[in-house]
């Protein structure tokens, strides 16, 4: 099961909105009214872009390996300058950008610190680069009991998808390593609230088909965990909580 681009631009809005105060925290200690170019790496669809549009009077610059997701982005932020490239040889002159910023990508990454090393590049010296969202699923909690077989089944499967699950507990190490100074790392915290409507729980519930179509064991179960899923969120008993961690740090003058 594949998703389509405006499925992907659905999910990447849900998790905007999961770290939508986190981005808040850390736009305002970094000041990002002052920002006069800003670079999306990895901008997807161009939802974080839109965002920063809003807030900030900045140019504005993403980058996508994804050929559809530039198209789809160009559509919803005609403003910004936007480009199909490889988040591991950005394809733009050093010290470039005052702000260089991912959400959600370093885990697709192979050489995620090579990543954060090319971010640091094109930053000018005393701008900022921020990893604003990367989970970490080995301390995923789920409830009721039931229900942890998803979580470990979608850790398998981002394994081998290629993808670092466990890339949120590594942020502030390779931060560092990358030669960042003042460098800040944190864990968003969770909050459960009668709030998440219908669409959204149908949206999580397309991402975990989608991750898991190829494993048997999920396919048998799949209504019944679903049904268990739904009942349990209508009896307020639902939790899950993937840990998602956030890096920021400057770029030496």
């Amino acid at each position: 099961m594949t998703l389509s681009t405006h499925q992907w631009h659905l999910r990447y809005r849900q998790q905007a909105l999961w770290t939508g105060n986190l981005r808040k925290y850390v736009f305002d200690r970094i000041g990002i009214q002052r920002a006069t170019r800003i670079l999306d790496v990895g901008c997807g669809t161009g939802v974080l872009l839109n965002e920063v549009r809003r807030n900030s009077s900045s140019s504005m610059f993403g980058l996508d390996i994804n050929q559809d997701s530039i198209s789809f982005a160009q559509g919803s932020v005609p403003s910004a300058y936007l480009t199909i490239g490889n988040a591991l040889s950005l394809p733009f002159k050093d010290g470039s950008f005052d702000i260089t910023l991912c959400h959600f990508l370093l885990l697709w990454i192979n050489n995620p610190l090579f990543a954060i090393q090319e971010m640091v590049r094109v930053t000018h010296p005393g701008g900022f680069v921020l990893a604003l969202a990367e989970p970490d699923y080995g301390g995923r909690i789920d409830y009721p009991e039931e229900l942890i077989q998803i979580g470990r089944w979608q850790t398998e499967a981002l394994l081998e998808q290629g993808a670092n699950p466990f890339i949120g507990r590594e942020l502030r190490s390779l931060f560092s390593i990358a030669g960042l100074t003042d460098v800040e790392a944190g864990v968003l915290g969770g909050q459960w609230r009668e709030t998440q409507t219908k669409e959204d729980i149908d949206l999580e519930w397309m991402v975990i088909k989608s991750d898991l179509h190829r494993k048997k064991e999920f396919i048998t179960q799949a209504n019944e965990l679903k049904a268990l899923d739904q009942s349990s969120r209508e009896k307020h008993q639902r939790i899950l909580y993937v840990p998602t961690f956030y890096a920021v740090g400057v770029k030496k003058d």
